[in-house]
């Protein structure tokens, strides 16, 4: 655990966010990620955007704070995040990728550093701006999340060693695979649910008979 915490693996984080082709290469092929870090930058990422809709001033922000629920976010981010993963991986298996799960989690966990940076960043901004000055929000939230998605991109295409039009090609077989797992999740638990109360039905007649 240590190990996954050294001043090296967080300097690495750095290089990997200033040089993201030779960082995510490494990450795969030199075992350089930590898959901790990665979880905390996502929880990180979660955090930084339950702050924004709480905090950024009212010129840009007219979201009600008690409507704001940041522990639900945050269970969101990490099921969105797993199932994103999960959803890659299994498409990526059947197209040769050589990205193992670990280096899927790290890649993307490392790509949301940017995002969060925005959304830090635009909070702060967004206090100090006038009426007229919402562009300068819109714009550092908008590179930052530009930069984090290209991150991402370029994390998965690393990993698995793909090009980037395969790579663009399994992103949105992995989007249709995450559909896919969510219809599955929802069918398993509409079907649970009715055994569910079938066998509670069945319970409650036979308490009422006897």
């Amino acid at each position: 655990m240590t190990k996954a915490f050294s001043k090296d693996k967080w300097s690495y984080l750095l290089y990997t966010l200033t040089h993201p082709v030779d960082g995510f290469y490494w990450i795969r092929h030199g075992d350089r990620g930590s898959l901790p870090i990665a979880f905390i930058l996502v929880i990180l990422f979660s955090a930084s955007f339950s702050a924004n809709r709480l905090l950024a001033g009212f010129v840009v922000n007219d979201i009600d704070p008690r409507a704001v629920d940041s522990l639900y976010e945050l269970l969101g981010v990490i099921a969105f995040y797993i199932l994103l993963c999960v959803s890659n991986w299994s498409v990526t298996c059947l197209m040769g990728g050589e990205g193992r799960m670990k280096d899927i989690l790290t890649a993307v966990g490392y790509g949301t550093m940017p995002i969060t940076i925005g959304f830090i960043v635009s909070t702060i901004v967004s206090r100090f701006v006038a009426d007229k000055e919402q562009a300068f929000y819109s714009i550092i939230l908008g590179v930052c999340i530009a930069w984090g998605v290209i991150m991402i991109i370029i994390g998965i295409m690393q990993v698995h060693n793909f090009s980037v039009g395969k790579t663009l090609g399994t992103l949105i077989l992995t989007f249709l695979a995450m559909l896919i797992i969510v219809f599955i999740i929802l069918l398993l638990s509409n079907l649970i649910g009715k055994v569910y109360n079938f066998i509670h039905s069945v319970y409650t007649e036979v308490i009422f008979r006897t």
